[in-house]
């Protein structure tokens, strides 16, 4: 049964920004896109990459290594050299806290 998981709160996670938090021994990469909170696994199929340190374009994390592309709303890849997408998780804002559904 999917359990929710406090995480963090919207003070340390800006707008435009991205960062990796463990949660239940799984590394997640947390993306706010104009105040919408998103979560992906945060390794990148292709190599290995912590996709939190890559750019981050509108809804388009681009990994730090190899300029792979994912959609952080879905997890889908959108260019190689990635082919596999990554797993998306359900995010919940309440108030100032900052919530993932696993």
């Amino acid at each position: 049964m999917p359990q929710r998981h406090v995480v963090t709160t919207l003070g340390n996670l800006p707008p435009g920004s991205a960062r990796a938090f463990t949660v239940a021994t799984r590394k997640l990469a947390f993306f706010n896109v104009d105040g919408r909170v998103f979560a992906i696994d945060d390794v990148c199929p292709h190599d290995g990459a912590p996709l939190s340190e890559g750019t981050l374009d509108g809804t388009t994390i681009i990994c730090p290594w190899h300029a792979a592309e994912f959609d952080v709303t879905s997890g889908q890849v959108l260019c190689p050299p990635a082919v596999e997408n990554v797993r998306s998780y359900p995010v919940f804002v309440n108030g100032d806290s900052i919530e993932v559904e696993l």
